[in-house]
C-alpha cells in the first residue's frame, strides 16, 4: 500500500484569516515532470524519480516549457489523484484550508505565455495570496511570493482560473472543487496539447471538439481549438475564438490568437483591435505581441504606434533573435 503524508494538512502556519501550507523546497524538474507538480507531489510525501521524466521526455525533443499533463500521469502512476477545473477564489481557499496546495495557470512574463504556479495559502490580513517562487532567496532558501489578492484573481481570470488539484484519493473525494463532467472535458484539453506536441494534430483537434462536446462553455477548449484551426490555416478558428471571448472576456490568449488570424488576413485593423485588447488586459504577458500590433499598425498608416509597440517588443525582449532588423525598421519609420 501507498503511504502519504497526510499529516501534513496539520502541519500549517495558520492564525485568524491567514493559512500557509508547508510545500517542500524543491529543485529538480523536468519538461515531464513540472517543478509546480514535483513540489505538490513531495508534499504528499510521494518522490517521482527523474529518470521516469526523463524518459519520457525523449518523446519531446525541441519541445519548450513544461508539459503539465506528463507530470499529471506520473503523479497519478505514483497513486495520486488528479483533476482539472476552471476554479473560483471561494475554491482555491477551500483547497488550501482543506490542507491540499492547489497548482493554478497564471500569465507568463515577456516571451513565456504561462507558467504553473502552486498556491501555498493566503493572508486576509495583508489581503494576499500566497504561491511558490522556485528560485532560491537570499542564504540558499526558497522565496515566497505575495500577490495582492485582486490582481491575483485578474491575473488567473486571463486563462479562466484554472486550477489542478493533486492530492492522495482520500483526500481528493473530500474537496468541493467543481463537476466532474467539466474536470474531464478541461482534463481533454491538456491531453490535446500533449497530442499536438506529439505531431498528432488530426486527434487532438478531435480531443477538443470531444472536450467542448462534454462542456460547450470550456473557454480554454475553445481558445485551444481556435489556436490549432488557426495553425492549420483554418478560418474556422474565429468562431472559437470568438466564443471563448463569450465566455471569459479576459481570455488573453483568444485575443492574441485572433489577431494574429487577422493579420495574416491581412485585416490590419482588426487585428489591431485584437491585439489591443490583449495588450490592455497584460501589457506585460508576451513581448512579440508588440511587434505584431507594430506591423498592424504601420500597415494602417499610424507610424508613431508602430514605433512605440516595435520599441515596446526589444525592450521586452532584450534578446530577440529579429532585434538588428527591428532596430533597422525602427530607424526608417
Amino acid at each position: 500500500m501507498i503511504g502519504f503524508n497526510s499529516a501534513r494538512r496539520a502541519r500549517a502556519a495558520v492564525s485568524a484569516g491567514a493559512r500557509d501550507l508547508e510545500v517542500p523546497q524543491v529543485k529538480e524538474e523536468n519538461i515531464c515532470l513540472p517543478l509546480s507538480v514535483n513540489a505538490v507531489c513531495r508534499y504528499w510525501g510521494v518522490e517521482i524519480p527523474m529518470d521516469e521524466a526523463r524518459k519520457i521526455a525523449t518523446r519531446y525533443a525541441g519541445a519548450r516549457g513544461s508539459i503539465l499533463i506528463e507530470g499529471i500521469c506520473l503523479a497519478e502512476a505514483h497513486g495520486l489523484s488528479c483533476s482539472i477545473h476552471h476554479s473560483s477564489m471561494a475554491a482555491l481557499r477551500r483547497s488550501i484550508e482543506a490542507g491540499a496546495p492547489p497548482i493554478v495557470i497564471l500569465p507568463g512574463l515577456r516571451d513565456t505565455v504561462q507558467h504553473a504556479s502552486v498556491i501555498s495559502g493566503y493572508d486576509d490580513t495583508e489581503g494576499t495570496i500566497l504561491h511558490y517562487i522556485p528560485e532560491p532567496g537570499g542564504g540558499g532558501e526558497f522565496q515566497l511570493g505575495a500577490i495582492p489578492q485582486s490582481q491575483f484573481a485578474e491575473m488567473w481570470g486571463e486563462d479562466g482560473m484554472l486550477l489542478i488539484s493533486i492530492a492522495p484519493p482520500e483526500i481528493a473525494a473530500s474537496l468541493d472543487l467543481g463537476d466532474a463532467g467539466r474536470a474531464r472535458s478541461n482534463r481533454l484539453c491538456f491531453e490535446a496539447e500533449r497530442l499536438s506536441l506529439q505531431s498528432r494534430g488530426e486527434e487532438a483537434v478531435a480531443m477538443l471538439r470531444e472536450a467542448i462536446g462534454m462542456d460547450a462553455s470550456n473557454s480554454t477548449a475553445h481558445s485551444l481549438l481556435g489556436g490549432m484551426l488557426n495553425s492549420a490555416g483554418s478560418a474556422e478558428c474565429t468562431e472559437h475564438y470568438g466564443r471563448a471571448l463569450e465566455i471569459n472576456p479576459r481570455c488573453y490568449l483568444a485575443h492574441r490568437g485572433l489577431g494574429n488570424h487577422l493579420l495574416k488576413a491581412k485585416d490590419y485593423a482588426g487585428a489591431e483591435r485584437s491585439y489591443t485588447a490583449a495588450i490592455g488586459i497584460n501589457a506585460a504577458r508576451f513581448g512579440p505581441i508588440h511587434k505584431n500590433r507594430g506591423i498592424a499598425r504601420l500597415e494602417l498608416g499610424d507610424r508613431e504606434g508602430a514605433r512605440a509597440d516595435l520599441e515596446e517588443y526589444l525592450r521586452q525582449v532584450p534578446s530577440a533573435p529579429d532585434r538588428r532588423d527591428i532596430r533597422k525598421a525602427i530607424s526608417e519609420i
